[in-house]
């Protein structure tokens, strides 16, 4: 609280009682019935901030929070990695946007009540809405910079406050919030509408879009290819497939519809095949590098997806890989750094039997190899990632080495972070690559290099990616979520 706090009045909603909820459908109701009226509320003294000029009290609403208290230690079924809490004791999150994640939060809420056996508690928060968020899905209106005002914003209405926007739940630095009460989920509200805002941002796609299977590419060649099978998709009556969406949030059903090419691509341009109830597949392009990478799955992990792949080039290390070759990634050489600080290199990051399974027949799918036959232009093995794109330039003795000694297959700039983000952020990750050029083998990225075969391999590649996709949409969420991403003490809420 500072000294504007202190010498204003309080305007807010009228408050609201908490409310205890058996059934998961009305707790999600009341959530969307609070997040409204606050943000309504939010709304309207904004615009009439902007219209009369400086209101006589500061304005506040709060988020809504979901809360569980539990006195038992009876044991949740052991089979699953989320739904439960590890402890007896008062567990609560706040909630943004609960018209988004509608699905989700049924889902988890669900699971608490049935593996505690008592209700939840639905109400006000103490956290404030940022004005900045509580607009944000408002294109009429605009939050004026700092100065455009004849008085400071902050003095009036609460802004984002970076100090309390952090991932100290995720990566496990011992989180409470600030009543003693235990994290419930892996997010606070305000860290998720940061998120939000950053999305549309390097996207340009609204996280609406944003489809449960998501995909990460390094080459415009793979969206090109998204493209085509997004269309024949949607010509497909069977495909379950109902509409396609670009970047400037252009939706289109039919396949021969136009997708306009923005004037100016966003960092990150996103396409969304879109299913009912999410279960679509999402393409990102997230051009090259390890920052480009973790900035992308530090926003798309509030979505909670089921699921997140990288497929995209690199260079095989192998004489006996050939251009166009696949590379299933079973463990990681970490060496790009941008993730240091929140999961430390030591971190093992495990294969997902599930996510291998699922690619691997994927590959036999679309090439029409089976078993040993596969391997001819599959090999499995260690990815690694570093930051360097020109690390062929630099005294080879100490990169070739490391490379010898973890007997990596491939190397490229995004796999591994994109992994290890998924493992810090409990989301299902898989790499399948596809090699395009052998720099220890004088083969290098050259015009002129690709082989009808490579061409053809590369084409399938990322068909493979989708049906892989596709394979896991089939599969029970509980299944694809790996109990290996769990720590001893979890968030309840996946």
């Amino acid at each position: 609280m500072n000294a504007t706090d202190q010498t204003l009045p309080l305007l807010t909603p009228p408050t609201a009682e908490p409310q205890q909820f058996y059934d998961f459908n009305a707790a999600v109701a009341r959530l969307e019935e609070l997040y409204a009226e606050a943000t309504r509320f939010l709304h309207e003294k904004f615009v009439e901030t902007l219209t009369k000029g400086r209101p006589p009290a500061r304005v506040r609403a709060y988020y809504p929070e979901i809360r569980l208290t539990t006195t038992s230690h009876a044991k949740a079924d052991s089979r699953l990695s989320f739904g439960h809490v590890a402890s007896p004791g008062t567990y609560a999150t706040t909630v943004t946007r609960p018209d988004l994640f509608r699905n989700y939060l049924r889902q988890q809420i669900r699971l608490l009540v049935l593996n505690h056996g008592v209700p939840v508690t639905i109400g006000p928060s103490s956290t404030p809405i940022p004005i900045h968020f509580a607009v944000a899905s408002n294109p009429a209106v605009t939050v004026p910079q700092e100065g455009v005002l004849d008085f400071p914003l902050r003095d009036v209405f609460d802004v984002p406050d970076l100090s309390t926007t952090n991932d100290d739940i995720v990566n496990g630095f011992g989180f409470t919030n600030a009543d003693g009460s235990g994290p419930l989920a892996p997010f606070t509200a305000q860290r998720v509408d940061y998120s939000l805002a950053r999305l549309s941002h390097y996207t340009a796609t609204a996280a609406e879009h944003f489809q449960n299977y998501v995909l990460f590419t390094n080459y415009q060649f793979y969206v090109d290819e998204f493209d085509a099978f997004a269309r024949r998709a949607l010509a497909d009556p069977s495909s379950g497939y109902e509409s396609y969406v670009g970047p400037g949030n252009v939706e289109i059903t039919d396949p021969g519809g136009e997708m306009p090419v923005l004037p100016k691509l966003p960092q990150m341009p996103a396409y969304h095949l879109k299913r009912h109830k999410g279960a679509g597949v999402t393409l990102v392009n997230i051009g090259v590098g390890p920052s480009n990478a973790k900035t992308a799955t530090d926003h798309i992990a509030v979505l909670r997806p089921h699921a997140w792949m990288m497929v995209g080039h690199c260079a095989g290390l192998r004489h006996s890989q050939s251009l166009g070759d696949f590379v299933l990634a079973h463990a990681y050489l970490r060496e790009d750094h941008v993730l240091d600080d929140d999961l430390p290199v030591w971190v093992p990051i495990p294969a997902l039997a599930e996510i291998q399974i699922a690619l691997q027949e994927a590959v036999a799918e679309v090439t029409k190899l089976q078993g040993y036959e596969l391997k001819r232009i599959m090999r499995t093995g260690t990815v690694a990632t570093i930051d360097n794109r020109n690390w062929e330039l630099r005294d080879q003795s100490g990169p070739v080495q490391r490379l010898s000694q973890s007997r990596a297959i491939a190397l490229d700039m995004e796999s591994a972070t994109i992994a290890a983000n998924g493992f810090r952020f409990r989301v299902p990750y898989g790499t399948l690559l596809c090699v395009s050029d052998k720099p220890l083998h004088g083969e290098l990225k050259l015009p002129g290099m690709a082989t009808e075969f490579y061409k053809t391999q590369v084409g399938r590649h990322l068909e493979i990616g989708i049906r892989a996709m596709e394979r896991l949409r089939e599969m029970p969420l509980e299944r694809i979520h790996s109990r290996k991403l769990r720590s001893f003490e979890e968030t309840a809420f996946l």
